[in-house]
């Protein structure tokens, strides 16, 4: 009789592993993840620095998981359009993923959204940031910042500048600056910067603020660099004044790095995460970033979204301060 109690508890701890054995494993447990392409949705046109960069860690992160990651462009709504369609529309399954900038960070308290910036989302991981500079043609009269400023004094609402949309990184820290030295401009927006490129080449706007995308055309003496916006100047242009040093209290890199939709795995998340880290890290990865005047801005998934908790209230004032707030 003494071993009754045993042979009940052998079939109880069976029935039970047999009951577990039932329930649909998820992707991690089945080791299945990932077992076809991965998009990866970069919310800007092809051509500029964001999209060369993601190219290149795509690139390499296909290796790590051992499936393709391929790189659709939906650009729009200052960098936002892209990736929060895909919030709102992607299984969190981890095979749509997209880029996520500072910008996701900003609309919302600049035009009503369907989207919430945090909640909405599983952040993957942080990846880098941007070298904003203000560039004009070769030909222009402006040789200096301060003399664009100046004629922006001298002729309110008539001097212009493109960026890659209202509410993006290049256009508000202009807007700061302008607001600093009392001075109106006319902002021209754009869907992305090679388009904005173009037509300061052509002479259909006088200057452009955007990330190193125009680096190219500053090398080959076909643009003009006015000033950065780093905490220093760049090793590339160090001839180059930072707005700092011109007296104007503003620093913007904009970090950017990748996210999901919200209730993704938690492993599958970690597949992505050390994929695109060692993607980050590797030397053709860094070759791109150092020919855009970037360097890594890795954080992990837990950092990244504290990051961006943080932002969203820090940047609600800045938005405040500059006049943009929804009404």
């Amino acid at each position: 009789m003494a071993q009754l109690p045993l042979r009940r508890a052998c079939l109880s701890a069976l029935l039970l592993t047999l009951a577990g054995a039932a329930l649909p494993l998820s992707a991690s447990a089945q080791g299945a993840f990932p077992t076809k392409p991965i998009t990866l949705i970069v919310p800007f046109p092809a051509g500029g620095s964001t999209d060369r960069h993601l190219r290149i860690v795509a690139q390499d992160a296909s290796k790590y998981l051992g499936q393709p990651v391929i790189v659709e462009n939906r650009p729009g709504a200052g960098g936002t359009l892209g990736t929060a369609t895909m919030a709102k529309t992607a299984k969190p399954d981890g095979y749509t993923i997209a880029l996520y900038t500072l910008a996701m960070l900003r609309m919302p308290y600049m035009q009503k959204s369907s989207w919430d910036p945090i909640n909405d989302f599983t952040f993957i991981l942080g990846l880098s940031g941007y070298t904003f500079g203000f560039t004009v043609r070769s030909d222009s009269p402006y040789k200096t910042f301060n003399e664009y400023i100046e004629a922006a004094r001298q002729a309110p609402g008539k001097i212009d500048y493109g960026s890659t949309g209202i509410g993006s990184s290049p256009h508000l820290l202009i807007e700061e600056i302008a607001i600093n030295a009392k001075v109106k401009l006319n902002h021209v927006p754009f869907k992305g910067n090679a388009d904005m490129q173009q037509a300061l080449l052509g002479g259909h706007v006088m200057a452009q603020s955007d990330a190193t995308g125009w680096d190219q055309f500053v090398d080959s003496g076909k643009m003009r660099l006015l000033v950065t916006f780093g905490e220093k100047r760049t090793t590339r242009w160090p001839d180059v004044p930072t707005a700092q040093e011109l007296g104007y209290k503003v620093v913007s890199t904009s970090p950017y790095g990748l996210a999901g939709p919200k209730g993704m795995d938690p492993a599958v998340v970690k597949t992505l995460h050390d994929a695109f880290k060692k993607a980050l890290f590797d030397q053709a990865s860094m070759d791109v970033m150092k020919q855009l005047n970037q360097s890594p801005a890795y954080r992990n998934s837990e950092d990244y979204k504290a990051w961006a908790q943080a932002t969203f209230v820090k940047e609600k004032g800045l938005i405040e301060y500059l006049g943009l707030m929804a009404k």
